[in-house]
């Protein structure tokens, strides 16, 4: 049986239902990157679990203008997103001292996806969660993602 997690810790204050505020792209001259499968404004939720589960579900806000090539499948550190949709399960683990959680992808929408590990840093205030990682465009151009997300549960 996993330990919970300690009070007040990373690992406790992320667990919970969390809804999609934001999702930006910045190259490392701060210019801004739309990522062109889901957009700029996904609709999303995220989830963890005092198990050391999670899921995440994106899907584009308006999938009749999804292109006609699905993100690249080697993006690094990110899955692929097909039809405007994007969607993963599996396991977590948090290093209090970075802030970093690694997700094991037990189960993605792209196959190619399954059984990877990302890493996201992630910091949790309030009711607000803010997660970064570092990713690159279609084009292969390095950028940093931000996504910020509200809790709902």
């Amino acid at each position: 049986m996993k330990t919970p997690p300690a009070a007040g810790s990373l690992a406790e204050r992320l667990i919970g239902t969390w809804s999609l505020r934001s999702r930006e792209d910045y190259n490392a001259a701060g210019e801004r990157r739309p990522e062109p499968s889901l957009g700029s404004d996904p609709i999303a939720l995220l989830y963890f679990d005092r198990g050391g589960n999670f899921a995440a579900q994106f899907m584009k806000r308006d999938r009749s203008l999804v292109p006609t090539v699905d993100a690249a499948s080697a993006l690094p550190n990110n899955s692929r997103a097909r039809g405007g949709y994007d969607g993963y399960f599996g396991t977590y683990v948090v290093d209090e001292a970075t802030g970093v959680v690694s997700t094991l992808l037990h189960a993605a929408l792209s196959q190619e996806n399954v059984g990877q590990t990302y890493q996201r840093v992630i910091r949790v205030d309030g009711d607000i969660l803010t997660l970064r990682l570092e990713t690159a465009t279609a084009t292969g151009e390095p950028v940093t993602r931000t996504l910020k997300w509200q809790r709902l549960g």
